[in-house]
């Protein structure tokens, strides 16, 4: 296909490493404001759709797998889908995954949060995390991180689809939530009205990440409140949710 409806991120990641990105030209079946292919289940869609739209990516994408899809709550805990996959678990709580084998296929679903996709440089592991302002502030990416139980310099990540800086005002306690931590993240936010900072969220999840030793970072630099490929919750509370995947193949 010359010109597919998704995104293949540009990083320095092995060969063995696979990963796509869903948007709303995706093909599938919802209708609007949820046009095509929604693939949240908790955002007002019917329910055959959603599952339709599921069903449909692993041939259009040529999955390897169903997706291990997550039931997300803004958290930081991190499944060992490796674990999730043997016992069956549909849909477990949580908000990053990771896995050691081959053709497991790891999901995050977002509409302006930060999804980020992980491997080792060795290929050996992958994971992903999806990071909103609660998630970051959180510590998702340092349980992700931690959870790969391998080398920060030796780890690679790229920054999917998100809110973009100017076009993400956000209240007082969210800036505080990351400055109590790190004064310096102070950089991250431009103040708008009294009490309400323009808050960039890629520059937040490389401050926490390098704090840990994680700098191989790619991606970034999207806004999906202003680019009509993706799904914006700013832009239309009621839209539906794209997703970002990774696979591994081989042994």
């Amino acid at each position: 296909m010359a010109n597919p409806p998704w995104l293949l991120p540009d990083w320095p990641a092995p060969a063995n490493i696979h990963a796509r990105i869903t948007t709303r030209q995706t093909p599938g079946i919802s209708l609007p404001p949820r046009e095509h292919c929604n693939l949240g289940n908790r955002c007002g869609d019917d329910a055959a759709a959603v599952a339709h739209n599921r069903a449909s990516l692993i041939d259009l994408l040529q999955l390897p797998a169903t997706p291990m899809w997550l039931h997300q709550v803004h958290g930081s805990a991190v499944l060992d889908a490796d674990g999730s996959v043997a016992s069956g678990e549909p849909e477990p709580e949580a908000d990053a995954a990771i896995t050691r084998q081959s053709g497991v296929v790891l999901a995050v679903l977002t509409a302006d949060c930060l999804p980020v996709l992980f491997c080792t440089a060795d290929a050996g592991k992958i994971a992903i995390a999806h990071a909103g302002w609660r998630g970051l502030a959180g510590g998702v990416l340092e349980a992700t991180v931690a959870a790969l139980d391998a080398d920060p310099a030796e780890v690679l990540t790229w920054f999917g689809p998100a809110i973009g800086a100017a076009s993400y005002e956000i209240g007082e306690e969210v800036r505080q939530a990351f400055i109590d931590a790190d004064a310096d993240a102070a950089s991250a936010f431009t103040a708008t009205r009294h009490g309400h900072w323009l808050c960039d969220l890629d520059s937040l999840a490389r401050r926490r990440l390098a704090a840990i030793g994680v700098t191989r970072v790619s991606g970034g630099g999207f806004d999906t409140r202003l680019d009509p490929r993706f799904h914006s919750f700013r832009g239309d509370p009621h839209c539906g949710r794209f997703a970002s995947l990774i696979w591994r193949s081989g042994g």
